[in-house]
This record gives C-alpha cells, sequence and structure tokens, in this order.
C-alpha cells in the first residue's frame, strides 16, 4: 500500500515540478526493501576449490564485508514509522505555495544562483539527510515509545508515534531547509561582477527574492505548527535551536559572502576543554561559551557544527521525548544521540572532497571543515594561502589546497573523528529499549559510514 502511494505521489510530483528542474536528475524508487542486522562476528569464508596441471589445490578467501545501502536503509526505517515522513515528499510539494516556487526557480534554471543547487539537493540527492532528519526524530520517538498517561486519541497508533511527535518531525524539516535555502542568498551589496554584468546581476538578485520568501515561508509555517504544539517547553527548545543557527553565523572572520574563514594558527592557545563541547547538560537554552574552544581545530569544529546543525537535531529528540512524556534522563539521551549522529554525518561531508587524488573542476569545501582545521594545525603555513580568501573565497587556489591535505595526515584525523562520534551516537542507543526502530537507527549509522 505505502509503496503505491509513493509512486503515485511522485507521478503527481514530476507533473507539479517544471521540466528544467525536473531534468536535473531522474527520480529513482528506492529498491526492494530489506532489513538489515548488523553485529560483529567473524568474516564468512568459501573454499574455491581449482585444478593445476592435474592437482587439486584449496584455498580460503575471506569475503569482504558487505556495504550498507543508505538508501535502503531509509526506506526500511520509513516502514516502520509508517510512510515517509519528508514533507518535501508528502503534501507539501503539491500545495499551491511550493508549486510557485518550483515555477519561479524555473527562471533560475542556467543561471550560477546557489539555490539552483540547494533546491537539486534538496530533490533528488539521495544521500543527503536533508530530508531523513524528521525521520531520525520520529525513530528515535518509537524507539524510546510514550507514557502510559498519553491519551488515546494523542496516539498513531499504526506507527507507533504520537501525532504532535509527527507536526514535530515536520517542523524540524522545515526548519532546517528554510536555514539551508537562506545561506543560498547572495551578498550583491558590493561592486562585485555580479554587479558589473546586468543579465547576471538580475538573475542574482531575483534569486535572492525567491530564496528570502521561500525561507521566510517555511520558518513562518514552522513557527505556526510549533506553537500549535501547544508545549512552551518544546517552543522554547526548538526557538533556541534557531537562535543556535544564527549563533554559528558570527563564528570568526567572513568573506563578503558570508562564507567562514579558518582563524589563524596561534590567534587563540587555550587547552583542550576536559568536558568536551557541548551546552549546559541541565539548561540547554544557555548558549554555548564558544571563546572557550577557539583555537583548539576539533573543538573548534564540534562547535561551529554543534550550532550549525547538531543543535536542531539533538533538541528535537529531546522535545519529542518530552512530548511523550519520558524521563529527563531519556530525553538526555536522545539530546546526545542527535547531537553525534549530526556531527558523524558532517564529518562524511567533509571527508567527502577528498576521497579523489583530483579535485573536480569548478568543485570547491568549506574552509572550515575538519580537514582544512587539522591540516592548518600539522601546516601553519596554509594559511598564507586562505588569507586570499578574505575578499572572496572565489580567489583562493582549492586544488592547490586539495593536494596538500591530501599529502598531510587531516583526512586520517577526519575519519578518526567521524568514527568517534559515529560510536557516541551507537553508544547512546544502548540507552533505548531493543526494537526495530532501534535497530533501524543503528542500520543508518553504519549506511551512513559506507557513503
Amino acid at each position: 500500500m505505502y509503496r503505491a502511494s509513493g509512486l503515485r505521489i511522485m507521478q503527481q510530483l514530476r507533473r507539479r515540478i517544471p521540466s528544467e528542474i525536473q531534468g536535473l536528475q531522474n527520480i529513482k524508487v528506492a529498491p526492494a526493501l530489506q532489513t538489515f542486522t548488523f553485529q560483529q562476528q567473524q568474516p564468512d569464508r568459501w573454499t574455491a576449490t581449482s585444478t593445476a596441471s592435474g592437482k587439486h589445490s584449496s584455498a580460503q578467501v575471506a569475503t569482504p564485508p558487505p556495504r550498507h545501502d543508505w538508501n535502503r536503509a531509509v526506506s526500511e526505517a520509513e516502514r516502520i514509522v509508517g510512510y515517509p515522513t519528508s514533507f518535501l515528499s508528502l503534501r507539501w510539494l503539491l500545495s499551491d505555495e511550493i508549486a510557485n516556487v518550483a515555477l519561479h526557480l524555473r527562471k533560475l534554471v542556467g543561471s550560477a544562483h546557489p539555490l539552483m543547487k540547494t533546491a537539486k539537493h534538496l530533490l533528488y540527492n539521495g544521500k543527503n539527510t536533508m530530508q531523513a532528519w524528521g525521520l531520525i526524530v520520529l525513530l528515535v520517538s518509537k524507539a524510546a515509545g510514550h507514557a502510559p498517561s498519553v491519551p488515546d486519541v494523542e496516539q498513531d497508533k499504526s506507527a507507533g508515534v504520537l501525532h504532535s511527535q509527527r507536526a514535530l518531525a515536520e517542523v524540524t524539516e522545515m526548519i532546517r531547509i528554510s536555514h539551508l535555502v537562506h545561506n543560498s542568498v547572495v551578498n550583491l551589496q558590493s561592486s562585485t561582477q555580479a554587479g558589473q554584468d546586468v543579465a547576471t546581476y538580475d538573475d542574482m538578485s531575483f534569486g535572492n527574492k525567491i530564496g528570502l520568501l521561500t525561507g521566510d515561508y517555511l520558518l513562518g509555517h514552522s513557527s505556526a505548527e510549533l506553537a500549535n504544539l501547544r508545549n512552551q517547553e518544546v517552543v522554547e527548545l526548538i526557538s533556541s535551536a534557531v537562535r543556535d543557527f544564527s549563533e554559528s553565523e558570527f563564528i570568526g572572520e567572513r568573506d563578503e559572502q558570508n562564507n567562514p574563514l579558518p582563524y589563524k594558527p596561534g590567534t587563540f592557545q587555550r587547552p583542550s576543554l576536559s568536558v568536551g563541547v557541548d551546552f549546559n547538560e541541565h539548561d540547554v537554552m544557555t548558549p554555548m561559551p564558544i571563546a572557550q574552544v577557539l583555537g583548539n581545530p576539533e573543538e573548534e569544529w564540534e562547535c561551529r557544527n554543534i550550532l550549525n546543525a547538531g543543535s536542531l537535531l539533538g533538541k528535537s529528540c529531546q522535545a519529542s521525548l518530552k512530548l511523550a512524556g519520558q524521563s529527563e534522563e531519556l530525553q538526555r539521551h536522545a539530546y546526545r544521540f542527535g547531537k553525534h549522529l549530526a556531527l558523524a554525518w558532517q564529518a562524511c561531508l567533509d571527508a567527502e572532497p577528498f576521497q579523489c587524488p583530483q579535485l573536480p573542476l569548478d568543485a570547491a569545501f568549506s574552509l572550515v571543515s575538519a580537514p582544512v582545521l587539522f591540516h592548518l594545525e600539522h601546516d601553519p603555513e596554509m594559511y598564507a594561502q586562505l588569507e586570499a580568501g578574505k575578499q572572496s573565497v572565489d580567489n583562493i587556489d582549492y586544488d592547490k589546497i586539495h593536494k596538500a591535505i591530501l599529502a598531510g595526515p587531516a583526512l586520517v584525523k577526519t575519519k578518526e573523528l567521524q568514527r568517534k562520534h559515529t560510536a557516541a551516537a551507537l553508544a547512546v542507543l544502548q540507552h533505548f529499549p531493543a526494537t526495530d526502530a532501534r535497530q533501524a537507527l543503528e542500520n543508518i549509522i553504519l549506511a551512513m559510514q559506507d557513503l
């Protein structure tokens, strides 16, 4: 039933989205569902027998560990919570407001506005977690269950979650995507090339208008949906996550387009925090002490990405259990799980541009990503190359920096950082009951490692 419904939605989606947007990449239906159970075992072995010169010989060959498919793990997780959770793949893409946005986006096809890249990733990139955040919130909700005092009318018994938790999952995705869309806005105030070319300037100006209106619409609608939950503590938690988004934009130096730049090595000399980077565990409303982590590559990276992503996912998981009437201790475990999962995923994304020996043409990477920060610690002289980006990061020779990072230990440290937060997320999951939802979360984490 769910698969048939999904096919109908995709057919309607193809008719509603303009052909120019649809041409970015073909939509593919996920392969048949399959349940994964991952346990640490000895590798299976099989015996191969061959004949040579009339003699028989046998050898044991170790099979490589299986790779875990991300799309299949997500499809199985969606089945567990009832149906695909993303508002992008359900009713929202069929609404008049989003359809109008898609019509206006058609005018930006062929332009260099960053909003087009964001739209493509939202609609078609199966490896991206932009559409998986609500799913994570619902899986955590189902894994933890709800208090017996919750009325039956609040429960979605077929999916095992509450109606309010499903609404919160949609709010989480809307806030996340509104932040990404707002980040696509281009600064046109200075006399850059966009201001000198009339056609380019018009495209950029129009793209900015669409980005601002779309991001504001999603953020405003999420605020209304959040208020409808009628839970003041949940409203405070999610509001503090929106505050953290804004705070993340004011860490360190920026270029003219507000792209972040790393600190000059040696600017801050502070010892590593013994308790790690995080909010006050007993009061997550208190802002993070940013000044205490600057100068330490790992802690600075964690600070930036907790504010930029981990805060929203962690606090959404915590708020979901608050709606279910769960204990404060289990709520804190839910927050830790969301935070570590977001950081593990960000480390995976940071390492992705460095998986190939050659940087693809016109490709770039964040200058505050984990590999760059770790390499600056290893080779502070590379900062001289980054100073060219203070006017615009487009002035930086990314290919040269890419080769320097591959020759150093930064990529290895980034992989260790990903494994650290992956292990922390899996460890926190052990505090939840052993259910199919918890297994689905473990499957998603393991599949993320193989991307």
